[in-house]
């Protein structure tokens, strides 16, 4: 019985692609910019080195879940809450629909 690797090939868009690397960057960026070692936010996330490599490169097949665990380990997991906190678009749908209900 021949082992095959537990990577999973995830399929995004060519712009989703530079998305999560620009994300895995800035995770890189903050790692260093507060002098933590692979090491020491590898523990801490309770990953093992190779997976936060492949976070801090934006690999799309890590679960989200672990660059959670990584940002909780250096100190920056609130900033997930900006994820869509400013949606204009939806918020201009939303106001369409309230205006909408409201002529009837």
């Amino acid at each position: 019985m021949s082992r095959g690797t537990n990577t999973k090939q995830v399929y995004l868009p060519p712009d989703s692609i530079r998305m999560m690397g620009q994300v895995g960057e800035q995770i890189r960026l903050a790692r260093l910019r507060r002098n933590y070692s692979v090491n020491l936010i590898s523990m801490r996330a309770g990953i093992s080195r190779s997976t936060l490599w492949k976070i801090e490169k934006g690999d799309p097949s890590v679960a989200f879940g672990l660059y959670l665990k990584v940002l909780s380990a250096i100190g920056i997991d609130k900033d997930i809450l900006k994820i869509a906190a400013d949606d204009e678009l939806g918020h201009l749908i939303q106001d369409a629909n309230l205006d909408r209900r409201k002529r009837k």
